[in-house]
């Protein structure tokens, strides 16, 4: 599966990041598939902050990529894709968390006997 996130790029205390279309299961500076765009947080004009092709992250979102919590943020801001239909995604996946949590707390397992 492939996600749409971000890589840290820079020094200590000045930090940038490039938004890459990457495997899932590649560490987080690992091989890139395809840069997307940078994102500045230091950058003191707005303008300047975030680049984003949209063309090639609207493609990728078509063929099934998965963006991260904070791209999708990003894209949000951006209005590259719907904020309310992602908020609707998020709070299922959250509803999902605590039912799993529930239903291991009503049902706890036994203890391992230790020798």
């Amino acid at each position: 599966m492939v996600r749409i996130r971000m890589q840290r790029m820079g020094r200590r205390h000045v930090n940038y990041f490039r938004i890459n279309a990457i495997e899932k299961r590649v560490k987080r500076d690992g091989q890139v598939l395809e840069n997307l765009g940078w994102y500045n947080p230091q950058a003191k004009d707005k303008a300047k902050q975030l680049h984003l092709e949209v063309d090639r992250i609207k493609h990728w979102l078509t063929v099934g990529a998965q963006p991260s919590d904070t791209v999708t943020n990003l894209l949000i801001a951006q209005g590259i894709i719907d904020g309310a239909e992602q908020k609707a995604k998020l709070e299922k996946r959250i509803a999902a968390v605590k039912a799993a949590e529930a239903k291991k707390a009503a049902n706890p397992q036994p203890e391992a006997k230790k020798k």
